[in-house]
């Protein structure tokens, strides 16, 4: 249940769209609404969508956050969460990102599902995700906190509500250039190790995302049907990280190896 009104959810949306575009950090919502609720964070989310769309920018997909039942503890919840893609955020292997762009960005090593046919409804399985999925990509997400992770003040870590605000920390992706079916492929166990500056940084395989990468999106489609929505032919959807984040820092570069999946190379100045 909703506990802002109209007038601050979209107050709310302007100071994150500001922040994104300034890269300057804001207080997290929480600050001055201690009681906002989980569907005041999608409602500022969804508003803040809108302001991109008006601007010209395009929806080109999701993401979904929160997959580890570690994280779930940590943020004190019982599911995932999730954001959107614009096309201004999709990048390749080989860019270079300046770090300016951004306010504090990590990466984190995922699996994007290309979507080749809509998918909807309350009761979608694993197996739905599969017969309705394109092709299957590596990915690299980039997050950011354009509120405070940590108030620099107060100390006091920022909410899961925050983070849903902050579009679920989304920034951008940078895509693999492998395709893969998903039925040729075991998707659980696709492993990704993460290079940084020569350095293992992080590893970890795809079942530590709710057993399976499929199962995230399963997920998002069923919460979207009861919004009277759906997962739509053509977009990406990045499934949940199967590593803990990387900071990224000027001169930092980066190898992320799928093995079969082949390899996503990048860079920040």
């Amino acid at each position: 249940m909703k506990t802002l009104t109209e007038t601050e959810i979209i107050r709310q949306a302007h100071r994150h769209d500001e922040a994104r575009r300034l890269a300057i950090q804001i207080e997290p919502v929480s600050v001055k609404h201690p009681q906002m609720s989980i569907d005041d964070a999608y409602a500022i989310q969804d508003a803040w969508l809108e302001i991109e769309l008006e601007r010209g920018r395009k929806l080109v997909g999701h993401k979904i956050g929160l997959t580890s039942r570690a994280m779930q503890l940590a943020m004190n919840i019982d599911e995932p969460d999730s954001g959107y893609l614009l096309d201004d955020m999709v990048f390749e292997t080989g860019c270079e990102l300046q770090v300016k762009n951004y306010c504090d960005p990590k990466i984190e090593v995922e699996l994007a599902f290309v979507i080749g046919k809509q998918i909807a409804g309350v009761g979608v399985t694993v197996e739905d995700v599969l017969n309705s999925t394109e092709s299957v990509v590596p990915a690299i997400e980039l997050i950011d906190a354009r509120s405070y992770r940590k108030h620099p003040r107060t100390g006091a870590s920022r909410s899961v509500a925050d983070t849903i605000s902050d579009n679920a920390a989304d920034a951008a992706i940078i895509l693999g250039q492998v395709e893969k079916n998903p039925r040729e492929i075991e998707l659980p166990w696709v492993a990704g190790v993460c290079e940084r500056n020569g350095a293992i940084e992080e590893s970890g395989v795809a079942a530590a995302v709710l057993g399976h990468p499929a199962m995230g999106v399963a997920w998002l489609a069923k919460r979207y049907a009861q919004l009277d929505r759906a997962l739509e032919a053509g977009q990406i959807i990045l499934s949940g990280s199967f590593t803990r984040p990387v900071d990224c820092r000027r001169g930092d570069e980066f190898r992320i190896d799928y093995r079969d999946l082949g390899v996503i190379e990048f860079s920040f100045f």
